[in-house]
């Protein structure tokens, strides 16, 4: 047996290649159309039928089922997307993947792959050292695509060779004529090297080389095929593992898709080979199965032709080799129109039980306390990392749980300033405070620590602007939750000085607060919905910050006339501008984080 070892490894290299190739091309994408793709998504999933279309777009552009589901997993457990939502771009994902296929049969085996990659790559390169953000991507694009078809022409020749490894023909050979049975065999076969590589398109590539050197039979290949689309269920089944019930439920939505979606089909397997051979016959590419029959008689009467069919060393016009490549077209064009049109068939049967798949996603994959039922978010996982572009959107949803959260404590602060001096009452709310306090904190670090995550993998300029800008508005909302455990510890100084506040000092503090209240409410508006923010609501914010100035400037000035006329002591009147001045400062923390969305509004292009 001449495989080696060495032989093994390149063959892993190439697909290394294959999946990287894949990778850049992908993010080559995202970066390039950034924003947009994003709001597709979001735009885009109103109904089963367009979350559907968003779910083919989205995959076809980059490239990956499991990328796109993975990041519909993330968007499901950062409250961007329901339930029902995910299902329907799930089951689009699933009709987009096939796109890759169609690029790997229209140039895989028409093309002469070595003769295009190297000036692909030669186009691309000056792209890179551009200055523009877009074309940099573009030329990222362009190598990814290039890198893929290497890996393709690679896997092609570090695959086993059947011809001079009988032993390895024998083995496949003696599971190919079992019936029904090799074909359960071979769809298990795909579920496990799809598992294992975690990409269908590299076990597509894969089955297409091996059933287009004749060593399976078309149905066999497709029978992997149809095993790939369970086993590209794993990436985000291990993706939702770290997720909260929501994203594991919509993980699990994916699985039942697809094993539901195999099972009936492998019901009707034969008519439906049948079926896709009779349409790649009927678009005038011949007929698919022809290939297995033709190599394997030249096999039996013809050896030394046989021998070197695919080696390279006969010339293109021998007769053989010219009715093979044909027969090749024949085969990719066969197993694309059967991934295809599989897919579309189990889309169009299983999008009318988009509602019955939720309620048994939810029997499933029950919550385990009631409270999860509602979703609240209180840190991003860490383990759904995808696509850092699109990730941006996670994040912006959890600053603005995290603003609503750092809101209540304005109200906690508020209710402890009237609340009995050394009470039990008192002695709670404190420290309900101080726990809110430390929630925050490790908030700031969750979100921080993630959107570093994000910048760390492949961004455009803008996104790059958009988490330093985001990572400014989480410290300072931080910096508000510290003001009103201030305020707390502003009160307790109070209380151990035995300082007594009238009336009207309680009735200007409680002004300020309702000015700071109003203030953040705002402010929590604007961070829900930063990309459709307008000029009008950041000018309101504007306002509400000068109302906070000119009230603190008043009661400064009236504070000093307050003592002079013994209103109240001079000890007062300390921890009672002490209250105002932290009550401003947690204004400008406010528009602080107002001038990023500011920023932000303003370099979105019109």
């Amino acid at each position: 047996m001449s495989y080696s070892f060495l032989d093994f490894l390149g063959l892993l290299g190439a697909v290394g290649l294959f999946l990287y190739g894949m990778k850049v091309m992908s993010e080559g994408l995202q970066k390039a159309a950034g924003d947009r793709l994003r709001n597709i998504l979001s735009a885009m999933t109103r109904n089963r039928f367009t979350g559907t279309l968003t779910g083919f777009l989205i995959t076809a552009l980059i490239q990956s089922s499991s990328a796109s589901t993975v990041m519909v997993v993330s968007f499901v457990n950062a409250g961007l997307m329901s339930l029902a939502q995910s299902m329907a771009v799930i089951m689009g994902a699933n009709v987009g993947t096939t796109f890759t296929a169609w690029i790997i049969a229209l140039f895989g085996f028409k093309v002469n792959i070595s003769a295009f990659v190297l000036p692909l790559i030669g186009l691309a390169i000056p792209l890179l050292f551009t200055k523009k953000s877009r074309n940099k991507s573009i030329g990222e694009f362009l190598i990814g695509f290039a890198f893929l078809f290497m890996g393709l022409d690679m896997i092609s020749k570090y695959v086993p060779d059947m011809q001079s490894n009988p032993q390895m023909f024998a083995f496949l050979q003696s599971y190919s004529d079992m019936g029904f049975g090799s074909v359960l065999i071979f769809v298990l076969t795909g579920i496990i090297l799809t598992a294992i590589i975690q990409s269908s398109a590299a076990t597509f590539a894969i089955t297409l080389i091996m059933c287009s050197k004749g060593w399976i039979p078309f149905e066999l290949a497709c029978a992997i095929v149809l095993g790939s689309h369970i086993g590209t269920t794993a990436t985000p089944l291990l993706a939702s593992l770290s997720g909260n019930v929501a994203a594991k439920r919509t993980a699990m939505g994916h699985l039942m898709f697809n094993v539901f979606g195999v099972a009936w089909m492998l019901c009707v397997f034969n008519p439906f080979v049948n079926l896709s051979a009779w349409i790649t016959e009927a678009i005038g590419q011949g007929n698919p199965e022809t290939l297995y029959k033709f190599v394997n008689e030249i096999r039996s009467t013809d050896p030394d032709t046989y021998n070197h069919l695919f080696d390279g060393t006969m010339f293109s016009d021998n007769s053989a080799v010219a009715r093979v490549a044909v027969l090749q077209m024949s085969v990719s064009f066969g197993m694309s129109i059967f991934h295809t049109v599989s897919n579309l068939v189990n889309l169009s049967i299983m999008i009318w039980f988009t509602k019955l798949y939720v309620k048994l996603v939810e029997k499933l994959v029950p919550a385990k306390h009631k409270e999860d039922e509602e979703f609240q978010l209180k840190f991003i996982s860490g383990g759904l990392m995808n696509a850092s572009e699109l990730n941006i959107a996670q994040a912006e949803k959890e600053i603005a749980v995290f603003a609503e959260r750092v809101q209540r404590m304005i109200g906690m602060a508020q209710k402890l300033l009237h609340m009995k001096d050394d009470s039990e009452e008192f002695a709670n709310m404190f420290s309900r405070l101080e726990k809110y306090e430390d929630i925050s904190d490790r908030m700031e670090i969750e979100i921080a620590h993630y959107l570093n995550r994000c910048s760390e993998g492949r961004l455009s300029n803008e996104g790059k602007l958009k988490i330093a800008r985001m990572l400014r508005m989480v410290s300072e909302i931080e910096s508000i939750a510290d003001c009103c455990v201030g305020a707390g510890k502003i009160l307790i100084r109070k209380q151990q000085s035995h300082v007594v506040f009238n009336d009207e000092i309680y009735a200007n503090i409680d002004s300020m607060f309702g000015y700071v209240e109003s203030a953040m409410t705002q402010m929590v508006k604007l961070l829900s919905n930063i990309d459709h923010a307008r000029e009008q609501e950041i000018i309101v914010s504007y306002n509400k910050e000068r109302e906070i100035n000119n009230f603190r400037n008043q009661l400064r000035t009236a504070n000093i006339e307050n003592i002079n006329s013994k209103h109240y002591e001079y000890q007062a009147g300390i921890y009672y501008m002490d209250l105002i001045a932290d009550l401003e400062k947690t204004g400008d923390y406010i528009i602080n984080v107002v001038d990023a969305v500011r920023e932000q509004v303003r370099s979105v292009p019109a």
